[in-house]
C-alpha cells in the first residue's frame, strides 16, 4: 500500500472516531414551560432540504391565510439558522441518509384577517413522529403559539446536523392578558427596537403591547386630529415621532405574531407635553392670585377639555383596533388645582368640598363614559379605584404600586372588577445579580378571596419605564428578565414553582435568543454556542 493510501486511511478514521465522539445535546425544554409536554429520547435527523410545512387537509385556513404563510417563512428560518446564512455543514449527513419531514398545521377557525383579542383561543396540541409532525389548534393565534414551541424543539450537534425528539404537547395559557409595556415618551424608541421587541415578546408567547406612547416629557404620537401636539410636544417634530404609518406598521407586525396593541394616552396628570400643542388643555397654576407661567394637570371644569378628549379617543378606536384602551389615571398632583381659583369655584358649585380627589374622579369617570360610548374597554391605573371613583363594571384595574398589592387584589376582585398585575413586574428597577428569580416567585392569585375573585385576575404585564432607558440598552435590560412574567402568566404554577429548576431552561432559551438576533443578557456565568454575532 503506498504512503498516500496509508494516510487517507488514517485521516478516515480519525474523522470517523471524532463523529462518534460528539455529543449531542438534547434540549432542555421550551419556555414558557407548556402545560404537558412528554419527550423521549427517541430522535429524529431534519434536513432543511427536506423539511416543509403544510395545512392539514381538515383545516379551516389554507395556503393564502396571511398570518400563517409569514409564519412557516419566518420560522423555517428561525429553526434553520445555518441553512438561511448559507454556512450549513454539507458532511453533515454523509452517514445517513436524511428524510422528508412535515409540519402538518390544522386550525378549526379560519380567522386569517382579524386581529387577536381578549377572547382569542390560544390552546394547541402538537405531536412530533418521525418523518411528521402534527400541530392542531382551535385558531391562527394557537397555531402561532405551536410553532414557537416546535422551533424550541429543535437542536444541532457539534457537526450542525439538526435533531428534533419525539414530543407530545398539550398547551394554553394559564392568564389571557400576558403583557409588556414600554415608555416611549421619557425617551423615543425608533421603530426597529419596537419592532425587535414584539419579535421577542412573541418567542417568549407575550400577547399584549402595551404602548405607553405619551406622557409629560414628549408627545411623539402624529395625532390626524391634533398634528400640532407632536409638533409642539414631540421631542423634536420630524424625527422623534411615529406617524400614522410607523403606527400601522407596528400594529400589523404585532397582529402578525398574535400580539395585541393596546395604546395609552394617560390623563388628567402626566400631560406635560400637550399642553405645548393644545393651547387651553392643562390647569394654570397661580401663585397667590395671579398665574405662575407654569401648568398643571388637565383641566377638568371647562366644556373644551371634553370636546378635545372626546375627538382624541375618536381618532384613537380610528387608528388602534384592539377593543381595550388604557386612560392612565394615576399620580395626579392636586396641588395646581388647588392654587386655581376657578377650579376652586368649580369645587364649590359641584359640593366637592376641598377633596380634590373627587375632582379627578369626576373628570375619569367622563373620560371612562365617552371610552364606552365608543364600545371601547378602558384600563386604568389602580389611584382611579383607590379614590372610590365610580367605576363602569367593565373597566379594568391595573396594579402598579409595590407594597401591599395582594390586600389591592382582593378589594378590586371583591368590588367585581377584572385586575391586571404589574406591581410586582416593574423590571426597569435593576440590581446586581439573578432579579429574574423575584419575578418568577409572584404567585397573582395568591390573595385572601374566592374562587370567583380569582378568575377576575386576567393577567398581568412586564413594565419598562423609560427614564433610563433608550435603544441602547433596551433589549438586554428587558430578556431574559421579563421572560420570567411570561413563564408565570402562561404556565401551570405548580410545576414551575422552581426557580433552580427552571434556571437551565431559561439559559438555553436566553442562547436561543442571542442566536435569534436579541441581545439578551447574560444569566450567570458560562457562554452560549452561538454566541451574538451582531445581526
Amino acid at each position: 500500500m503506498s504512503r498516500s493510501g496509508s494516510h487517507s486511511h488514517q485521516v478516515w478514521f480519525c474523522l470517523i472516531v471524532v463523529v462518534v465522539g460528539v455529543s449531542v445535546e438534547q434540549v432542555n425544554g421550551v419556555w414558557p414551560l407548556p402545560q404537558q409536554l412528554h419527550q423521549s429520547a427517541d430522535r429524529f435527523k431534519l434536513s432543511p432540504q427536506l423539511f416543509s410545512f403544510s395545512y392539514g387537509r381538515d383545516s379551516a385556513a389554507q395556503t393564502g391565510c396571511s398570518v400563517l404563510d409569514a409564519a412557516f417563512k419566518r420560522y423555517f428560518s428561525t429553526i434553520f439558522p445555518d441553512f438561511t446564512t448559507g454556512s450549513e455543514n454539507v458532511l453533515q449527513y454523509m452517514w445517513s441518509e436524511p428524510q422528508p419531514f412535515v409540519v402538518s398545521v390544522s386550525v378549526k377557525t379560519r380567522g386569517c384577517d382579524g386581529y387577536p383579542d381578549e377572547d382569542s383561543d390560544e390552546s394547541y396540541t402538537l405531536s412530533v413522529l418521525e418523518s411528521q409532525a402534527a400541530l392542531r389548534s382551535v385558531s391562527v393565534w394557537g397555531a402561532l403559539r405551536g410553532l414557537e414551541s416546535l422551533s424550541q424543539l429543535v437542536y444541532q450537534d457539534d457537526y450542525g446536523t439538526y435533531f428534533i425528539n419525539k414530543t407530545e404537547i398539550e398547551d394554553f395559557p394559564r392568564f389571557a392578558f400576558r403583557g409588556l409595556l414600554l415608555d416611549t415618551s421619557r425617551h423615543y424608541l425608533p421603530l426597529h427596537a419596537i419592532l425587535k421587541t414584539l419579535d421577542a415578546m412573541a418567542y417568549s408567547k407575550f400577547n399584549v403591547f402595551h404602548w405607553h406612547i405619551v406622557d409629560d416629557p414628549s408627545f411623539p404620537y402624529q395625532s390626524r386630529t391634533f398634528p400640532d401636539l407632536s409638533n409642539e410636544g414631540a421631542f423634536h417634530p420630524f424625527t422623534h415621532i411615529y406617524t400614522q404609518s410607523d403606527v400601522m406598521r407596528v400594529i400589523e407586525h404585532a397582529r402578525m405574531r398574535g400580539i395585541r396593541v393596546v395604546p395609552e394616552f394617560d390623563s388628567p396628570g402626566h400631560t406635560q407635553s400637550w399642553g405645548k400643542g393644545q393651547p387651553g388643555l392643562l390647569t394654570p397654576c397661580y401663585k397667590g392670585s395671579v398665574p405662575s407661567g407654569s401648568f398643571g394637570p388637565v383641566d377638568p371644569t371647562v366644556d373644551t377639555t371634553y370636546k378635545f378628549m372626546e375627538s382624541l379617543l375618536k381618532e384613537v378606536k380610528f387608528v388602534f383596533p384592539d377593543s381595550y384602551v388604557h386612560l392612565g389615571g394615576d399620580e395626579v398632583s392636586f396641588a395646581c388645582w388647588q392654587s386655581n381659583p376657578n377650579v376652586r369655584k368649580f369645587m364649590e358649585k359641584m359640593g366637592f368640598g376641598k377633596d380634590f380627589t373627587k375632582l379627578e374622579s369626576f373628570y375619569m369617570e367622563s373620560i371612562m363614559n365617552m371610552t364606552a360610548a365608543l364600545n371601547k374597554t378602558s384600563i386604568v391605573w389602580q389611584d382611579v379605584f383607590d379614590y372610590h371613583e365610580r367605576i363602569p363594571q367593565d373597566t379594568v384595574l391595573e396594579i402598579w404600586k409595590g407594597a401591599k398589592y395582594q390586600a389591592e387584589l382582593s378589594r378590586m376582585t371583591q368590588a367585581g372588577h377584572r385586575v391586571l398585575l404589574s406591581a410586582p413586574w416593574y423590571i426597569n428597577h435593576i440590581s446586581y445579580g439573578q432579579d429574574w428569580r423575584d419575578s418568577y416567585a409572584v404567585r397573582p392569585q395568591n390573595f385572601s378571596g374566592t374562587d370567583e375573585q380569582k378568575k377576575l385576575v386576567i393577567g398581568g404585564e412586564v413594565a419598562m419605564w423609560g427614564e433610563y432607558v433608550d435603544a441602547t440598552n433596551l433589549t438586554p435590560r428587558l430578556w431574559p428578565r421579563a421572560c420570567a412574567a411570561a413563564e408565570r402568566l402562561w404556565s401551570n404554577e405548580e410545576k414551575t414553582l422552581n426557580a433552580d429548576l427552571a434556571f437551565p431552561r431559561l439559559e438555553e432559551f436566553r442562547c436561543q435568543l442571542v442566536r435569534r438576533g436579541i441581545r439578551a443578557e447574560p444569566l450567570f456565568i458560562g457562554h452560549c454556542r452561538h454566541e451574538y454575532d451582531g445581526l
